[in-house]
């Protein structure tokens, strides 16, 4: 099976004197449904469109973006799977010394804000030659958006970078569309009534909600705030409206979303052909990391309604399920079974909430009139049909097939869904045939006034979640455990919530926790928009924001406490807090004496080897082998948040 042009070479072994669309991405190029790059252009050349692909081009001269020459219809141009921010910083705006999209897990090979620069190397190359952004960095910037990284309100990345258009979301349809019209001889200056795309207009159109302009929102938080509720309430695609904010002179207009994709067309997407490999110019280099953890892992479906204050993924996606069919998903599994490089084992069967396949509302209309961002948040709405019977369907299928010796979920599951499962048969199968020892979950916090600012469920839900799993696993004679993610420093965390959270981990985990990471205020959420005006857009009280470097660290350090690195952190933090009487390494402290508790990442490396040859220390949790903690880590080292 050929790979996608990445050289005039490729092109002239076709037979093909031009490219139709070059696609140019700030991510190696792995042919994998995973990576945008090669879902979209393996999606328009099926369509019959001849498409390239240029990966991490140097910034720093023309070379590179011109070395497929000048494509008939136009560039697409993303940053890649990750926004490029994100992708380069920790959450302590630190630098990434790795980058598993590219070569060998190298840094540097794409510029910050990746998007604009590319684009603007192909106005420098390619004068006239129209340029579409996508991805998830323009999608969640397509507004004026507050940067974490330079701590200010960014204009539209539209309108920063002069691309002619901005596709927001899952963009093959869109891109489709835009491909036709082009191809038909249509300008694409008036291609403005194509929904998840976004343009620049000189005068306001007709029609449109008007949030208050980037003059207002870069210095007023309130007007950020409102323009964030506004924006929060228009991404139904049912009942969307078209949106406009003035930027100057001229309006960015961003169209409703796309309407969610039926089942037989996220199979047409899907049931394309890949290699699952990464382009053989990168072997030598040492392959891309991000492959080795998905490589064979399987999306049954798109989109997310749990409506997190803290996560992009239903932004982005979509809060209406787009399910694949079983047979579709049973013929990729079966296609995966048969390559050459696969030994037995799926590691991921599901997509950001596994157990929301198949799952929608009771009544349409009510669902396509509704503009609630959350489907369970404060509760699990009474619209909703709760059954997981689709997801026991599909595993049951899938488990026929012989050369599948191991099939796990390990995207994580919504668990407040769980406990409205009233045949109980979901959790059990997964904890029966589905979960490898650990299985993931994001209670996030456990302080129930962080957790309505956050949209989760409460500490009791969860609670609830803990013993209905043990008592599954008692049933089934197993040895399982839960894996929490935790966030620290979200907006309206005290320290003192954090110390409750800590005292809950002393008090109730069976092992230390590794999975917290300090929140990182990402482009477009409501959590960001806390973080940034120190107000809840949605009811616009004012609430406490952790900002300062030293409190979040404090924070991250607390619900590490075992870590002998985080010592002296944490004695400042419950000193800061009169907590003094935590300053001690009793079994209710929380200063844990380094000789008796050895827990930096070598030492858990060393029983991590360990465990293979001493079956006790193989049962402790979280001793998973390497190559298993690896392969239900998710999608490279960076977790949605939600």
């Amino acid at each position: 099976m050929n790979y996608l042009p990445v050289k005039l070479q490729d092109l002239a072994e076709r037979g093909w004197d031009e490219l139709d669309i070059i696609f140019v991405s700030g991510d190696a190029y792995v042919d994998h449904p995973a990576w945008a790059a090669a879902l979209l252009g393996r999606f328009l050349e099926k369509q019959g469109f001849r498409v390239g692909i240029i990966t991490q081009p140097d910034w720093h001269s023309l070379q590179d973006i011109q070395k497929l020459d000048r494509p008939r219809l136009f560039f697409a141009v993303s940053a890649g799977n990750l926004d490029s921010m994100v992708s380069h910083y920790t959450a302590d705006k630190k630098r990434r010394s790795q980058d598993l999209y590219s070569p060998g897990g190298l840094a540097g090979l794409r510029p910050d804000r990746a998007s604009i620069v590319y684009t603007n190397l192909i106005r420098q190359a390619w004068p006239g030659v129209p340029v579409v952004l996508g991805g998830v960095e323009p999608s969640l910037r397509r507004l004026a958006h507050y940067d974490y990284w330079s701590d200010k309100v960014r204009r539209s990345m539209l309108a920063d970078s002069k691309a002619d258009l901005l596709v927001y979301g899952m963009g093959e349809y869109p891109l489709l569309e835009i491909a036709r019209h082009l191809k038909s001889g249509k300008d694409i200056r008036y291609l403005t009534h194509l929904r998840s795309t976004s343009y620049m207009s000189k005068s306001l159109p007709e029609g449109v909600l008007e949030l208050p302009a980037y003059e207002a929102v870069k210095d007023n938080p309130d007007a950020f705030a409102e323009a964030t509720r506004l924006i929060h309430q228009e991404l139904n695609p049912y009942c969307a409206r078209s949106l406009a904010q003035k930027h100057g002179e001229r309006w960015v207009v961003v169209n409703p979303p796309a309407l969610p994709l039926n089942t037989a067309q996220m199979d047409a997407i899907y049931d394309l052909e890949f290699t699952r490999r990464a382009h053989p110019v990168y072997e030598k280099q040492g392959g891309i990391p991000a492959l080795e953890p998905v490589q064979f892992s399987v999306t049954t479906h798109r989109g997310c309604f749990g409506g997190c204050a803290f996560c992009s993924l239903g932004l982005h996606q979509g809060k209406f399920i787009q399910n694949r069919s079983v047979n579709s998903i049973v013929q990729e599994v079966e296609a995966i079974s048969r390559h050459p490089d696969f030994k037995g084992s799926i590691p991921d069967v599901g997509a950001a909430s596994a157990n929301m396949f198949g799952l929608r509302g009771k009544d349409d209309k009510r669902c396509q009139a509704c503009r609630q961002e959350s489907c369970l948040y404060p509760t699990v709405c009474k619209n909703l049909q709760t059954d997981h019977s689709p997801s026991v369907r599909l595993w049951r299928e899938l488990r026929r097939n012989p050369r599948v010796k191991h099939l796990f979920v390990a995207s994580g599951v919504r668990y407040d869904l769980i406990l409205q499962d009233n045949s109980g048969q979901y959790l059990k199968d997964l904890c029966q045939y589905h979960v490898g020892g650990q299985l993931k979950i994001a209670p996030e916090h456990v302080s129930d006034r962080v957790l309505k600012l956050m949209h989760k469920p409460s500490q009791a839900e969860y609670r609830k979640f803990v013993e209905r799993f043990k008592k599954v696993n008692e049933q089934l004679g197993k040895d399982q455990y839960l894996v929490p993610y935790f966030i620290s420093a979200h907006p309206g965390c005290e320290l003192e919530d954090t110390i409750e959270l800590t005292e809950f981990v002393r008090d109730n985990l069976q092992y230390y926790p590794e999975q917290v990471q300090n929140f990182t205020p990402t482009p477009m959420t409501i959590s960001t928009c806390m973080y940034h005006t120190g107000l809840d857009p949605l009811s616009k009280r004012k609430i406490y924001v952790p900002r300062q470097a030293r409190e979040r660290r404090w924070q991250r350090a607390l619900l590490q406490y075992r870590d002998p690195r985080n010592r002296n952190l944490v004695r400042q933090a419950l000193q800061s807090c009169g907590r003094a009487d935590l300053i001690n390494s009793s079994p209710q402290g929380l200063l844990i004496r380094t000789e008796k508790n050895k827990t930096t990442r070598q030492s858990d490396r060393k029983k991590t080897k360990a465990a293979g040859k001493n079956p006790r220390a193989a049962k402790e949790p979280g001793n998973a082998s390497r190559k298993n903690r690896k392969s239900h880590s998710g999608r490279g080292r960076f977790r949605p948040q939600g």
